[in-house]
């Protein structure tokens, strides 16, 4: 199976290629031509600039293509077991010094750990994965192994 992304984690990546290919690269093009037409090119900054940024513009445009091409869309509140952790699953674990803490499983283009998203591949979701309400796991991360409490599990849209 291709990685898996959620229908909202798509749809960003769709609207940051629009962006890129109806906005930011138009722009960039004109000013590259009009610094073109200048004269001298080797000593233009707005050209070389302008040509350096399309170049990065076209980067990321041709990542997200293929990106976009390779994902599978995977909308949480289709899965069919909402009693355990799946992909999309929003999980409310517990600590061993019984701190909380809310992540949601997405796939490993729209990550950000710092707004609770981790990735389907993270230690932390792959410690999780089929866990139910009560389970306990272990997990290895950068600061030791240690042992969480799945207590609670949605599948509420993002």
């Amino acid at each position: 199976m291709s990685e898996p992304i959620t229908p909202a984690g798509f749809e960003a990546m769709r609207a940051e290629y629009a962006q890129l290919m109806s906005v930011e690269r138009p722009a960039i093009v004109e000013v590259v031509s009009w610094a073109a037409g200048n004269g001298d090119r080797s000593e233009n900054g707005d050209y070389i600039y302008g040509r350096q940024k399309l170049r990065a513009i076209d980067r990321r445009a041709g990542f997200l293509a293929k990106r976009m091409k390779s994902v599978t869309i995977v909308d949480p509140a289709t899965q069919t077991d909402h009693s355990r952790v799946w992909f999309g699953a929003t999980v409310t674990i517990a600590d061993e010094d019984n701190r909380e803490r809310t992540v949601t499983l997405v796939g490993a283009d729209e990550s950000d750990a710092s707004a609770g998203r981790i990735s389907w591949t993270s230690p932390m979701a792959r410690a999780l994965r089929g866990a139910a309400i009560g389970d306990l796991r272990r997990v290895t991360l950068p600061a030791g192994e240690s042992e969480i409490e799945v207590i609670g599990i949605s599948y509420a849209p993002k």
